[in-house]
């Protein structure tokens, strides 16, 4: 991805990582790969833009009976786990790309 300003267009979360530090976030999707639900959140730097295009999923679990509390964000510790929610979320980037050209198209 490109240099872009996400934080004034996407929801943001406010992460605290392992050394204490927070980072923002933006929300990029929400994905449900084997019956499972994961977040792909993309870091932002102090301006709101991402320069290197990293992306970070966690697993992702909302309070069903309050959905007002704060959902759950969840390491992802299994290497396997991990390379099949990233190959789910190439597939989601694909058919966004493929999503615009026909919005493009059609216009």
């Amino acid at each position: 991805m490109s240099e872009q300003n996400f934080a004034e267009e996407e929801m943001t979360v406010e992460l605290e990582l392992e050394d204490g530090t927070n980072v923002t976030c933006a929300v990029i999707t929400i994905l449900s790969v084997n019956r499972k639900d994961y977040i792909a959140l993309l870091p932002l730097d102090e301006n709101g833009e991402n320069q290197d295009g990293e992306v970070w999923f966690y697993g992702y679990k909302e309070n069903q009976n309050n959905p007002d509390e704060e959902p759950e964000l969840q390491y992802i510790e299994d290497d396997e786990e991990y390379e099949t929610v990233s190959d789910a979320f190439d597939e989601f980037l694909d058919n966004q790309e493929f999503d615009e050209l026909v919005d493009e198209e059609t216009e």
